[in-house]
C-alpha cells in the first residue's frame, strides 16, 4: 500500500521526479568520470613506465613522481658512472618534457640504442628509426587519433618535425625525439631528466640501488626499483590530486543535497492536505517520515542506476573519440559514488520529512 502510494506520488509529478533523478545521475556521473579519468591517467602512465623494461629508475633530488615535471637537471655523464657498476647491463638517459601545446603530454628525448636496451627494440608498425635531428617517433594511439602517417609533419614545442616511424604504444611516452634535439629545444645540453637502469638479474636490483647511492655526489638522488616507483603512483601520493577529487565529490554532494531538499520540501508543501488526511486516519509521525524517506530513496536509487549507466556509456564514447584517454571506472568507486549520492539524498530529505511529520492534522485538513 505504502509503496504504491510512493510510486503514484512520483508519477503524478513526472517533471519534478525526472529533474531529481537526473540531478542524482549527474552527481554520480561527475564522481565516476572525474575519479575514473584521474585514476586512468595514473594507471596508464604506470603501465607505460613498466613497458620501458627498466629495473631501476634514477631521478634528481627535487623530483616528484610525475615524469616530465622536473626539467632536465642531471648531467648525462652520470650514465657512464652507473654503467660501470657491477651487474648493470644498460643505462638509458632520457629527457622528459611536459608539452601543453594542444594537449597535455610528456615527450621523451631518447638515445635510441640505450633506450631499446631496456626492454627490447621498438615494434615499428610503419616507418623506422630516426633519420635526422628533426625526426619524431609516435605511437599508434597518437597516429590513430590525429590520422597521421609516416612522412607527415607535426608541430611540437613550437617546431615542426617529420614522423619517421609509428611504434606500438606502451614504452614510456607517446612521442619520442632524439635526445640531443630535445636537449637543445629546452636549453639543457648534456642534461637528462631520468636514468633508466637495466640489471643483469632482477635479484641484484637492491644491491645496484645501494651502489648507485654510494657514487660520490649521488647520495641525494632518488633511486627506486620500478616496482616501488609504480606502487607510489596513487591518487594519494600525487600532490593536489586527492584535494581536487575531494572538491569534486563535495560539489557533487551539494548538488544532490540541494536538489533533493528542494524537491522534497516542495512536495511536502504541496501535499499538506494529503498529509492531514493520513494523520487523521491514524498515521504516526514515523509513518509520515517513512513515506518521505522512501520516496527519496526511490528517486536516489533510480538516479544512481542512471548515473552509473551514463558514466559507462560516456567512457566508451570518450575512448572511441580520444584513443589516448584512459577512464577506469572500478566497482569500489561505483559503490562509493552510490553511497555518497545516497547520503546526500537522505540528508536533503530529513528536514522536509520531519517538517511533514510535525504538521497538525486539523490545520493540514483546512489547508487549501
Amino acid at each position: 500500500m505504502m509503496n504504491r502510494m510512493i510510486v503514484s506520488n512520483l508519477v503524478h509529478r513526472p517533471l519534478r521526479s525526472l529533474i531529481s533523478i537526473v540531478a542524482i545521475a549527474v552527481e554520480v556521473s561527475l564522481i565516476l568520470l572525474i575519479v575514473g579519468l584521474s585514476v586512468g591517467i595514473l594507471n596508464d602512465s604506470a603501465e607505460r613506465q613498466l613497458g620501458v623494461g627498466a629495473d631501476l629508475i634514477v631521478t634528481p633530488p627535487t623530483a616528484g613522481l610525475l615524469v616530465g615535471l622536473n626539467g632536465a637537471p642531471m648531467p648525462v655523464k652520470i650514465a657512464d658512472k652507473i654503467a660501470a657498476l657491477p651487474h648493470v647491463r644498460a643505462v638509458a638517459p632520457v629527457v622528459a618534457q611536459l608539452n601543453t601545446g594542444g594537449a597535455v603530454e610528456v615527450i621523451y628525448g631518447i638515445d635510441l640504442h640505450s633506450f631499446e636496451e631496456m626492454g627490447g627494440p621498438f615494434h615499428y608498425l610503419a616507418g623506422g628509426p630516426f633519420q635526422g635531428p628533426d625526426d619524431v617517433l609516435v605511437d599508434d594511439f597518437f597516429a590513430d587519433l590525429k590520422h597521421v602517417h609516416v612522412g607527415d609533419r607535426i608541430q611540437m614545442l613550437n617546431n615542426e618535425f617529420r614522423i619517421a616511424g609509428i611504434v606500438e604504444h606502451g614504452k614510456g611516452a607517446r612521442k619520442f625525439l632524439p635526445i640531443a634535439t630535445l636537449q637543445g629545444l629546452i636549453g639543457a645540453p648534456g642534461k637528462a631528466s631520468i636514468f633508466y637502469v637495466k640489471v643483469d638479474d632482477p635479484s641484484n636490483a637492491a644491491a645496484v640501488e645501494q651502489e648507485i647511492l654510494a657514487i660520490p655526489g649521488m647520495q641525494q638522488y632518488h633511486v627506486r626499483s620500478m616496482r616501488e616507483y609504480l606502487s607510489l603512483m596513487t591518487v594519494g601520493n600525487i600532490p593536489g590530486l586527492s584535494t581536487f577529487i575531494t572538491i569534486v565529490i563535495g560539489v557533487a554532494v551539494v548538488i544532490g543535497f540541494i536538489v533533493i531538499f528542494q524537491a522534497m520540501y516542495t512536495a511536502v508543501m504541496e501535499r499538506t492536505r494529503e498529509i492531514g488526511i493520513l494523520k487523521s486516519m491514524g498515521a504516526s509521525k514515523l509513518y509520515i517520515v517513512n513515506v518521505i524517506l522512501r520516496e527519496t530513496l526511490l528517486i536516489t536509487a533510480t538516479g544512481i542506476v542512471l548515473g552509473t549507466a551514463v558514466s559507462f556509456l560516456a567512457r566508451e564514447g570518450l575512448v572511441a573519440h580520444f584513443p589516448t584517454t584512459r577512464i577506469q571506472i572500478t566497482a569500489p568507486w561505483v559503490l562509493r559514488a552510490a553511497l555518497i549520492a545516497l547520503v546526500g539524498g537522505v540528508l536533503g530529505a530529513v528536514y522536509p520529512a520531519f517538517r511533514a511529520a510535525q504538521k497538525d492534522p486539523i490545520d493540514a485538513l483546512a489547508y487549501e
